[in-house]
Parts: structure tokens; sequence; C-alpha cells
């Protein structure tokens, strides 16, 4: 290589590595604002009784979101019991017994179905299961944000699955182990923390929607009992107190606002950490 080339490669990689650090700083840099501008707006709102407490009526000091935190969390909770077992699987599948032409189409469908966008998904759990029951449902609300889940979890648990050495595999056949046992007590192992990183991810997710909770779970002032109930979430409260025009509704979703964008943040760092020990345990 002439000298000539290798100035001209350094200068590249130079203008490559300058352009790159500024979009990291602008990306960082956005978020430190947008926390910052929502603590500004929401953070002289927040107290215990904001976590503990029921909504109160306009007019009235005081109250909280109790009610949509736990809302939000039971909606999750059914959110993973529906995409979280098909996606392990679907993922497991087209990483260890994929190949054939059956294989394509569920990939196929699997990124097509990540691309809906989520206000269909919540039209299909309407019309699948709140029109057949005849009300809103904490049930409903969860098996739309499920729905939502599956893609992400299939294609997340495949290429995890398929960062395993394929000589962890040979070990184990070579030791007597059917394809089945070898998968289970070996392959899914080494990359369970990658896996767990993208179901944590994948949560992260789905707790911000806010359209087909709209279709399904629909919201509620008090507690919501069981899973029959309508229930409220907390992208749905920032949605409804935003748009209202009370203020201190407003000071209420920003303090909402604020509080999600904490907790999504809280589990995509602590995703990131648990993978990032993955890859120096695979080092």
């Amino acid at each position: 290589m002439t000298p000539r080339h290798l100035f001209r490669r350094k200068a590249v990689n130079a203008v490559m590595l300058t352009i790159t650090g500024l979009c990291t700083l602008f990306a960082a840099g956005t978020l430190v604002f947008i926390l910052g501008y929502l603590f500004i707006h929401g953070g002289k709102s927040l107290s215990w009784n904001f976590v503990t407490k029921l909504p109160t009526p306009v007019g009235e000091s005081g109250g909280g979101m109790a009610n949509a935190i736990l809302g939000s969390a039971k909606l999750l909770a059914v959110a993973m019991v529906v995409g979280i077992p098909i996606g392990f699987l679907g993922g497991i599948y087209l990483a260890e017994f994929g190949g054939s032409t059956f294989s394509f189409i569920v990939r196929y469908t699997t990124d097509l179905l990540n691309g809906v966008p989520s206000i269909v998904i919540g039209i299909f759990a309407y019309t699948v299961i709140v029109l057949p029951q005849k009300h809103f449902s904490t049930l409903a609300g969860g098996l739309a944000l499920g729905v939502m889940m599956i893609p992400i979890a299939v294609r997340s648990t495949e290429e995890f699955l398929r960062a395993v050495p394929v000589s962890l595999r040979e070990g184990a056949v070579a030791l007597g182990a059917s394809k089945t046992k070898a998968i289970l007590t070996v392959v899914i192992p080494a990359a369970k923390n990658g896996i767990m990183t993208g179901i944590m991810l994948n949560l992260a997710r789905v707790a911000g929607e806010t359209a087909p909770l709209l279709f399904t779970s629909f919201s509620n002032r008090y507690w919501s009992p069981g899973w029959e109930q309508p229930t409220a979430a907390l992208p749905v409260m920032i949605f409804t107190y935003a748009i209202a025009p009370y203020e201190d509704w407003h000071q209420q979703a920003w303090s909402a606002g604020f509080v999600l964008l904490t907790l999504v943040l809280a589990v995509n760092v602590l995703a990131r950490i648990i993978l990032s020990r993955n890859r120096h345990v695979a080092r």
C-alpha cells in the first residue's frame, strides 16, 4: 500500500470516528435533555402519594396514579405469558431446526408482524376479544401487547442461539446427548443472558405503547380487580391527562411521563449490563 493510500485510509477512519462520536454525543445529549425536561416539569408533582394514591377529581390537590402503575404491571405480566413462550419456542425452531421452506415463511411472517403498526394490532384485539366479550379488560390489553412481543422475541432468541459456537453443540452430541437434550442443557444455558436481555428490551418497548390499550384495556380511575375489568395504564393516563384542559392534570401527566421514561431507561440499562457481562464471560 502506497503512502498516499495509507494517508487516505487514515483520513477516512478519522472522519468516520469523528462522525460516530458526534452522533453518539448527540443521542446521549438528547436523552439527557428529555429526562431533564420531564423532571423539571413533572418533578414538582412527584411524591409518595403519586405511587400510592388513586387519582383525585379535578380541582382537588394530591392524588396519584397508583392504579395506572399497577395496571401497567398487570398488562405486562399478561403480555409476558403470551409473547415470551411463543417467541422463545419460535426462536428455537428457527435457530436449531430451520432451513426448510416453512422456516422461511415463519421468519418472513415474523418480520412482517414486527412492522405492523401498534394501532392495527389494537384494532385486531378489539375485534377478536373485546367485541365478543362486550367489554374492555386487562386480559385484552395484555394479549394485544403480547402479540407485539412475539416477533421481537422470536428474532432475538434466534440471533442469540445462533451466536452460540457450533463446537458446543458438537461436543454435547459427541458425549452421547441427543439434539434436543443438547439444546436444552448446552445451547440455551449458553445463550440465556442474551435471551434475557432481549426479553427485557422487548418489555421496555411495549411498556410505552398507548394505541393498542385504547381499544382493549381502555382505562379506569379506580382499582381494577381481577383480569376482566378495564384497567388504567401509565401511557393511557399520560395521553388522557395531557389532552385535558386542566393544569393540575397536565402536571400529573408530566410526572407520569418522567416515571415511565425512567422505568424504561432503567430496564434498558440493566439489559445492557447483563449483555455486556455475557460477552465478557464468552471471551
